[in-house]
């Protein structure tokens, strides 16, 4: 996909590694096409969810995230709208309503024990960070407090062994940012 025209973000030098250009570039056509002719083959979801190998003279990763950002945002509105439509706004809130208690109840769990633990001799995120983060998304979503989407999309944790599951602590992570978008 790539050819001598500029290129499309910043690109890395020396032996800094960026998103492989040609995946992202794919990708960003890929999402291009799905949204112009409402495919709904892709999702906000998958937008949020997309990786992209790490090479040498990438792209800058925090560039394209940040486009990234946007275009989950412009797909987020747009199924947003396809639901309100189908489903009113009672249906809607209704299963915004549902995802942000399933959050809450995980969150309310006592600090160290709100995610399964990986075993002691393997990685997963540091217990006290997630912990934090996990209260500042629970006080959120309970009065409001200030967070912002791009907040919990940038959450950045350090390993630990014996730590939480990366697994499920990305997940809950998925359904704020979609309870967010869904408010938004």
């Amino acid at each position: 996909m790539s050819d001598t025209s500029s290129p499309m973000f910043p690109e890395t030098r020396g032996r800094d590694r960026g998103y492989d250009k040609v995946a992202v570039e794919e990708f960003l056509a890929r999402a291009r096409t799905a949204f112009e002719q409402a495919d709904v083959g892709l999702s906000a979801a998958d937008v949020r969810a997309v990786a992209f190998p790490l090479v040498r003279e990438g792209y800058v990763i925090a560039a394209v995230d940040a486009a990234l950002g946007r275009i989950e945002d412009a797909f987020a509105l747009r199924e947003r709208e396809a639901a309100l439509s189908s489903d009113g706004v009672e249906g809607w809130v209704g299963r915004t309503r549902e995802t942000a208690q399933v959050v809450l109840d995980r969150l309310a769990r006592p600090r160290g024990h709100r995610f399964r633990r990986v075993g002691l001799l393997r990685y997963g995120y540091r217990v006290d960070e997630v912990d934090l983060v996990a209260d500042k998304i629970a006080r959120y979503l309970e009065d409001g407090s200030p967070v912002s989407v791009e907040q919990v999309r940038s959450v950045a944790f350090r390993m630990q062994r014996g730590g939480y599951h990366e697994g499920q602590v990305d997940a809950v992570l998925d359904a704020v940012v979609e309870v967010m978008l869904a408010v938004s």
